[in-house]
């Protein structure tokens, strides 16, 4: 399938599973009468693949290499680009940041890593689900700045465009996304 045509089958898919009208109250605070919840096409067999293999196409040349973000809209994303990336033979390694570190075992804030793995000095993509101010990414951000890394660019599935360009703007952070929330609306 082209890259249009996978773009084009994907849209329909968030479209019929994940978009909705209706008033909501946004992880932000926001009121607002759409709303996106991408769990349904990530965990969808031909949804999952699609965002993974367009946000792989997107990434694949800017020689990243950790993609990763906060639980829980990340983890299903990093984890099904992370596969992509190796069957296409340019493995980006995944990880996901706690949003709070587990209270027993290693306490860790940032999971996917070995004990000999660190994310020091390594260019990241942080990816999310849905944008909207751009506050739960910064969380990612500012967890993994702490950890040394790059963070290179702020990639998400669906902008809602309320904010966030200029958040990760302010914070010197590239902003990508795979759709803007005019398309669907």
């Amino acid at each position: 399938m082209s890259k249009s045509a996978s773009r084009a089958r994907l849209f329909e898919i968030i479209r019929r599973r994940s978009f909705g009208r209706g008033e909501v109250t946004l992880a932000s605070g926001r009121k607002s009468d759409f709303y996106f919840n991408l769990k349904p096409t990530m965990m969808d067999p031909e949804g999952a693949t699609l965002l993974a293999e367009l946000t792989y196409e997107a990434l694949k040349d800017d020689g990243y290499d950790y993609i990763g973000g906060l639980e829980m809209g990340a983890v299903p994303l990093a984890g099904a680009i992370a596969q992509i990336s190796w069957i296409k033979g340019h493995p980006i390694a995944a990880f996901f940041v706690r949003k709070k570190p587990k209270e027993h075992g290693a306490r860790l804030a940032i999971e996917g890593l070995t004990r000999d793995e660190t994310l020091a000095g390594k260019r990241i993509v942080v990816v999310e689900d849905v944008t909207t101010t751009g506050g739960s990414a910064m969380k990612a951000v500012e967890a993994l700045r702490e950890a040394g890394a790059e963070v290179a660019l702020v990639f998400t599935m669906v902008d809602r465009e309320e904010g966030a360009a200029e958040t990760f703007a302010e914070a010197g952070l590239p902003f990508r996304a795979l759709y803007k929330a005019h398309e669907f609306i």
